[in-house]
């Protein structure tokens, strides 16, 4: 493999007994512990003019080490696809984009190519340094292939790290419109208890007493009618379909979403003309207000998106209707 660059270091006195994993992040920035990590163990740091494998060995004063970092392998797959992105920034480190509905973030059985990352792949194709040691995108959180609105991918490791961390952290900010069959109550709350798959269904995910993750959304209606609601949603934790459950568990399940529950029946044709408004179907939850710490110059930045046509649609036929039938109830 050729050697994109080369680094070589004398230990100082006020370095030595520091383990090397340790050693190598302070000395090379622009790489993250992990990715320093795995370069020591498949060879490629030599201590005093020998390899070594090992991440924990401690250096000694006048110690010489050498780091060859090889050159960025291009991902074996997906591959580049001209899909066109809305892409509201952009710069060395990230980017940020509104993801349409039915875009599928990750290839997977089922969905092999067409995918957000098969999009980023061409879009920056000269811009990524990689991640891991690999030319791909750092998707750090993840949308469901219905859910639409906001997004902020890496492009290199260093920010890759520093957004996953502010993920773990809660400082990583997200905020969701959704539209709900019938009203919360109370309308202002917080909804928490773990997630994790269903016993009963495989394919889907469900509140847990015993297992699971720990999950926590707070919610907030913004309007409230006869028959639905809509309604923000911060994300405290980010758990598979956490939204789509909490919601779910607490009696409003989303406009439109086949799997985590349906209105009552009493609804009746009401629903179907509600649905035929979402095309193509499906759930009505959008990514509205993002908000991070940009890895490199320590800013807060965040980003807006308004509600998608669909969704704009679905709620101006259920003001309309319950105007037409003098039962709106705004918070």
């Amino acid at each position: 493999m050729i050697n994109l660059a080369t680094h070589d270091f004398i230990v100082d006195e006020a370095e030595k007994g520091v383990r090397l994993d340790r050693f190598l992040p302070h000395k090379c920035s622009d790489l993250s512990r992990s990715r320093i990590k795995s370069l020591i163990l498949d060879g490629h740091v030599h201590l005093n003019g020998h390899r070594t494998c090992d991440p924990g060995q401690k250096v000694k004063c006048q110690d010489t080490i050498l780091l060859h970092v090889p050159a960025v392998k291009d991902a074996d797959t997906p591959v580049a696809q001209d899909i066109p992105l809305d892409i509201l920034y952009e710069d060395e480190d990230v980017l940020v984009l509104n993801k349409p509905a039915g875009l599928v973030v990750h290839p997977a059985p089922g969905n092999t190519d067409k995918t957000l990352v098969n999009a980023l792949l061409y879009h920056c194709a000269h811009t990524l340094s990689g991640i891991g040691g690999v030319k791909r995108p750092g998707i750090v959180h993840r949308l469901d292939k219905e859910t639409s609105g906001l997004m902020v991918v890496a492009k290199n490791d260093q920010a890759h790290q520093s957004l996953a961390s502010q993920l773990a952290t809660r400082e990583l900010s997200r905020r969701y419109y959704a539209l709900v069959w019938g009203r919360l109550a109370p309308f202002q709350g917080e909804v928490e208890g773990n997630i994790g798959r269903s016993p009963r269904n495989r394919q889907k995910m469900a509140m847990l007493s015993r297992s699971g993750k720990y999950a926590k959304t707070l919610y907030e209606t913004l309007e409230c009618h006869t028959l639905s609601s809509f309604v923000e949603c911060t994300l405290v934790t980010g758990r598979t379909h956490q939204i789509r459950v909490h919601l779910s568990h607490k009696g409003c399940a989303l406009v439109g979403d086949a799997i985590y529950g349906k209105p009552p029946r009493i609804y009746g044709p009401f629903v179907q003309s509600v649905l035929q408004i979402m095309k193509p179907p499906r759930h009505s939850l959008h990514a509205h207000y993002l908000e991070f710490t940009h890895p490199k110059t320590r800013q807060k930045i965040h980003f807006e998106s308004g509600l998608p046509q669909d969704m704009q649609q679905a709620l101006a036929f259920l003001r309309s209707y319950e105007e037409n039938n003098g039962c709106v109830t705004k918070t």
